[in-house]
């Protein structure tokens, strides 16, 4: 399994990216995918994830700002960010395991992950 993400950059705060996640796997049917990001010198946070039922789950800081997405036919995974913030500032990776439980703060110990995109919002 590999996942690429890609569309990291830097915003000022209560701006807008789309972090995106090229997935060498059908996403849908086999995988629950998901988000975590990770700040130097922290813990890796959980930050969003969807189950193979398309079920979601937020976590409470990034909730009504954050979504998720899917494409089937590109096999890419979305997290489109709204209204960022600076603590919003991390290493965002995509990550995918066959287990989940549907929980976001399960994404931090997802089997496959991969090499992150950075993120970095200024005030």
């Amino acid at each position: 399994v590999q996942l690429v993400e890609s569309g990291g950059g830097s915003v000022k705060s209560g701006g807008s990216l789309r972090l995106s996640c090229a997935a060498s796997i059908h996403t849908y049917s086999d995988y629950c995918m998901g988000w975590f990001r990770q700040t130097p010198g922290k813990a890796r946070e959980g930050v969003v994830c969807i189950d193979r039922d398309g079920s979601t789950s937020f976590a409470d800081s990034v909730k009504g700002r954050f979504t998720i997405s899917q494409d089937n036919a590109k096999n890419t995974l979305y997290l489109q960010m709204n209204s960022l913030k600076p603590e919003d500032t991390a290493m965002y990776y995509c990550a995918a395991d066959r287990l989940c439980g549907g929980r976001y703060y399960n994404t931090v110990n997802f089997l496959y992950r991969g090499q992150g995109t950075q993120v970095t919002v200024s005030s």
